[in-house]
């Protein structure tokens, strides 16, 4: 099967912005006005118009408040995995505190959707070389696979030299298939264009031939947006000027980028994916 493009959501809320002293801690977030639903149905509804399934990973914390948007979700045709649950860095928790996350927001995103979760996602792409019970922690708990590796530099997680490509992570546990981020090529450098604030920043002639050339080379491209960037108008979280500009640059670009993605690349999921087999894929050499 010729590659594809997996489009996904972390559907969380505003205020889930990591490495940020002003971000409020979980005590607090019930008494934040709350602008998740509105947003994700907004992109709900163009998903629908564009007729694209999506891999909507859902925060544990959101589907607990609102599982109707979840069966909602999956009722629509998409696929819907796990962002965990209390949003945390993996990398500054040890195996049993991770496991006792991803176990809760399984069992609670399952109980919404009312279909098994296979995928996770880890907050901010925080699994590294430091986290080595991370994948047999993710199959142990019953996931099998994971969209977590950044494979290369990054202000929080970042997992440089890793391998760029889908591949088989061998674990005591069984095997986890994971998809990483997906690089592209440009002036002899590795970046990514296709999620958050690269995607709002980078124009998008820029964004579509390096996704065609991603395909090109046979590998999935994979997007990533949360519902807060389909909601120029939400509250702002004080921050420095760095994180500001990548947090809220662009905000307005986000739909209208969407939309020419979906006209232009083809699309898939990750399950669809990990479905069509994985046989072919490398295995991860430890």
């Amino acid at each position: 099967m010729a590659a594809r493009c997996v489009f996904s959501v972390d559907v969380e809320e505003w205020f889930h912005i990591l490495d940020v002293p002003s971000t409020p801690p979980i005590g607090m977030w019930d008494r934040q006005e709350s602008r998740v639903e509105a947003s994700f149905r907004r992109m709900l509804d163009l998903f629908a118009e564009k007729r694209v399934r999506t891999t909507l990973f859902f925060l544990g914390w959101v589907a607990e408040r609102l599982p109707q948007l979840v069966r909602d979700a999956a009722a629509q045709g998409h696929e819907i995995a796990s962002h965990g649950y209390a949003h945390e860095l993996v990398y500054k928790h040890d195996r049993r505190h991770f496991t006792e996350d991803v176990r809760k927001a399984k069992a609670i995103i399952e109980d919404a959707a009312g279909v098994p979760v296979r995928g996770y996602r880890a907050p901010g792409f925080s699994v590294t070389r430091e986290t080595p019970w991370f994948f047999e922690a993710l199959a142990a708990t019953g996931h099998a696979y994971d969209s977590s590796i950044w494979p290369g530099d990054r202000n929080h997680g970042g997992w440089p030299g890793a391998l760029p490509v889908p591949h088989v992570v061998p674990t005591a546990q069984g095997d986890l298939v994971e998809f990483p981020i997906s690089m592209g090529r440009l002036l002899g450098r590795d970046l990514y264009f296709f999620g958050g604030g690269y995607l709002r920043f980078f124009p998008y002639p820029l964004i579509r031939d390096r996704a065609r050339a991603v395909l090109a080379e046979d590998r999935p491209v994979v997007f990533y947006l949360h519902p807060r960037e389909v909601d120029p108008d939400h509250p702002r979280l004080p921050m420095s000027a760095k994180r500001r500009f990548m947090s809220y640059v662009n905000l307005r670009t986000t739909e209208p980028k969407m939309r020419r993605v979906f006209d232009d690349l083809p699309m898939t999921t990750f399950g669809d994916l990990l479905a069509a087999g994985v046989a072919h894929l490398p295995r991860q050499v430890a």
